[in-house]
């Protein structure tokens, strides 16, 4: 068995899918039921973990796509705003 610092995340998957199987197909000792139950929380962990990451570069890359797309907006209505303004309109821009 690899660290559970090594493990990736199908790889603790796998192994924790197959801690649940031999779980309930019964048959072991209380201490082996144990054992393999502690194991399959320590993988669940590192499941965790994983999933927790990639949630968290999914949601920074969505947030930068989302500023970049703001900054987009807002220097293409400026462009506009002074485009009007130099063709001679008075009207102040409109709040937004």
């Amino acid at each position: 068995m690899a660290a559970d610092g090594t493990l990736g995340y199908e790889q603790a998957r796998d192994e924790l899918v197959e801690v649940v199987r031999r779980l309930e197909a019964g048959g072991a000792t209380l201490e082996e039921s144990l054992a393999l139950w502690e194991r399959g929380e320590e993988l669940a962990k590192v499941c965790r973990r994983w999933l927790e990451g990639a949630r968290a570069r999914l949601d920074a890359a969505l947030a930068a796509e989302d500023a970049e797309e703001l900054a987009a907006g807002e220097a293409e209505q400026a462009a506009v705003d002074a485009e009007e303004a130099a063709a001679g309109r008075t009207e102040p821009p409109k709040e937004r």
